[in-house]
Order: structure tokens, then sequence, then C-alpha cells
């Protein structure tokens, strides 16, 4: 019998009243916020900005370019 490693704990939840506030640095546009991938996604500038322990991470060099259907 092997021990599976723990999974992670969730990422805490951002504060909505944030989310409402927040732009794209880039364009200056709206975000949407994708719970499942924990990302604020700018469609504008086709990027994906990261949540970690409920702080998003609003700097372009650490955002993720988005792929073709997304």
């Amino acid at each position: 019998m092997t021990a599976s490693a723990p999974s992670p704990p969730p990422s805490p939840e951002v504060d909505p009243r944030l989310l409402e506030v927040l732009v794209c640095p880039v364009t200056h546009g709206p975000l949407v916020y994708d719970r499942d991938r924990g990302e604020l996604v700018s469609k504008g500038a086709r990027l994906a900005y990261p949540i970690r322990d409920g702080v998003p991470i609003m700097l372009p060099e650490e955002a993720r370019e988005l792929g073709e259907g997304e």
C-alpha cells in the first residue's frame, strides 16, 4: 500500500471588491476571473495574470500568453 501525496490546499479566493476595480495594466481594459485556473484574463492583451495566495500578480512579465482557443 502506497501513500499518496496530499493535494495542495485550494488557493484563497480573491476579494470581489478588488476584482471590480482591477484592469489590465497593458490595455486598461476589463479582466475576467478564471476561478478554475486561478487567473485574471485580459482578452484584449491576450494575457492571463496569475493569482498567488489570493493576490493577483498584475505584472505583464509574469502573465501567461493565451493560446489560440482561449
